[in-house]
C-alpha cells in the first residue's frame, strides 16, 4: 500500500475544497456536438481552435518587448514625481504580461515552429524577467496540468486551506509587498553561486539580470533597473501573481472534473490591464484543454457555457467579489510543516 498516497489524500481532504461546489451542484454534462464529456473539443472543433496566429502573435511579442523602453523613456521624458509611481504599476504590471507569453511558450503554443517558440519563450520572456531559461518550468508546469492539487503539484501550499482568516490573507500580502516573498524567491540565485552543482544556473540568472541592467546603463538610467526593474518584481508583481494565482485555484480540489479544480472570473478591463493579460484569466478553459493558443481560449470558454459544462452561475463577477471569498471564514489547521 502506499502510504504517501494515503497521506497526500488525507492533505486533500483536510486541506483543500473549501471554496469548490459538490458535484451534486453542477449540471451532469454527457457532452455536445462539440465538447466531449469531460469539456474537451471533439476533433473538429479542437482543430480550429488550436491554430496558432504567428503573425499576431509575433506583433504581440514585439509590442511586449517594446514596452518597457517605452515605460523607461516617458518616465524620463516627463520627469515629474508622479510618473514615477505610474511607471512602477506599468512595470509591476508588464511583468504579468511577460509571465503570460513565457508560459504560453511553455505549453509551445506561442509559434508553430517550435524552435523559435522556445526561443522566444524561454530565453526572452523566461530568462531575462525570471531567470529560467530552461525546460523546468515546462516540466513543472506540466505537472500542475496533468494533476491539480496531486501529490506533484508544485503549488499545493498556495493553494490549499482557503478561506482564511483576513489577518492570515494581510499578513501573506504584506510579506508580498514589502519584497520578503521576492526575495525569498531570488534567494536561491544568491546561495547557488556558494553551493557546487548550482553554479552555472544561478549564475544564468544573474548573467540574465546583467543583461538587463546593461541595458538601462546604456540609456543613461542605470539608477531605474532598481526603482522601475528590482523593485516591482520584488513586490507589485508578487502580489498580483498571488491574487492571479488564488484567482484560478484557491480553494479548490482534487478532481478529474476540471469544474472543481479551477474557478473561472467574469474578466474585465481593468484586471486584464494589470495582471491577467492575453486571456490568462480564462482560466477553466485553459485547464480543460491546455492546448488552446490564448487568443482561442474564450471561444472555447464560450462553448463550455453555451453547451452547458460550465454553468453561468458558478462564474464570480469580479475578481474583487471573489477575493472577498477568500477571508469569509477560518480553515482546518494545517499539520505542523506546510509551509503557506
Amino acid at each position: 500500500m502506499d502510504t504517501d498516497a494515503i497521506d497526500h489524500d488525507e492533505l486533500v481532504a483536510r486541506l483543500t475544497g473549501g471554496l469548490a461546489p459538490s458535484l451534486d451542484e453542477l449540471p451532469q454534462f454527457t457532452g455536445s456536438d462539440r465538447l466531449r464529456p469531460d469539456g474537451r473539443p471533439r476533433p473538429e472543433f479542437r482543430a480550429e481552435l488550436r491554430r496558432i496566429p504567428n503573425l499576431r502573435n509575433a506583433i504581440t511579442v514585439a509590442s511586449a518587448v517594446a514596452q518597457p523602453f517605452v515605460i523607461v523613456w516617458a518616465t524620463v521624458a516627463v520627469d515629474r514625481w508622479w510618473a514615477y509611481p505610474l511607471a512602477f504599476v506599468a512595470m509591476g504590471s508588464w511583468f504579468a504580461k511577460a509571465f503570460t507569453l513565457f508560459h504560453e511558450g511553455a505549453h509551445r503554443l506561442l509559434f508553430s515552429s517550435r524552435r523559435v517558440n522556445d526561443l522566444v519563450g524561454q530565453w526572452i520572456f523566461g530568462w531575462l524577467p525570471f531567470g529560467d531559461g530552461t525546460d523546468t518550468y515546462r516540466l513543472v508546469h506540466t505537472a500542475h496540468h496533468r494533476d491539480e492539487f496531486g501529490p506533484k503539484e508544485p503549488d499545493f501550499a498556495l493553494y490549499a486551506r482557503y478561506p482564511i482568516p483576513r489577518d492570515s490573507m494581510r499578513r501573506k500580502l504584506t510579506r508580498d509587498a514589502l519584497g520578503v516573498s521576492g526575495y525569498k524567491n531570488i534567494r536561491p540565485a544568491i546561495v547557488g553561486l556558494l553551493r557546487p552543482g548550482y553554479r552555472w544556473r544561478a549564475a544564468k540568472v544573474w548573467l540574465g539580470q546583467a543583461v538587463v541592467f546593461g541595458l538601462f546603463l546604456v540609456f543613461g538610467v542605470p539608477w531605474l533597473y532598481v526603482a522601475l526593474w528590482l523593485a516591482p518584481w520584488l513586490t507589485y508583481w508578487r502580489v498580483v501573481n498571488r491574487l492571479r494565482s488564488l484567482a484560478e485555484h484557491g480553494g479548490m480540489t482534487r478532481s478529474p472534473d476540471r469544474r472543481l479544480t479551477t474557478h473561472h472570473i467574469r474578466p474585465s478591463i481593468i484586471p486584464r490591464v494589470l495582471f491577467t493579460p492575453y486571456n490568462v484569466g480564462y482560466h477553466l478553459a485553459h485547464h480543460v484543454d491546455s492546448g488552446i493558443p490564448m487568443w482561442n481560449v474564450p471561444k472555447l470558454h464560450r462553448a463550455l457555457e453555451e453547451d452547458g459544462y460550465w454553468p453561468t452561475d458558478r462564474t464570480h463577477p469580479s475578481y474583487r467579489s471573489f477575493w472577498r471569498t477568500l477571508v469569509q471564514s477560518a480553515p482546518q489547521d494545517a499539520p505542523a510543516g506546510l509551509s503557506l
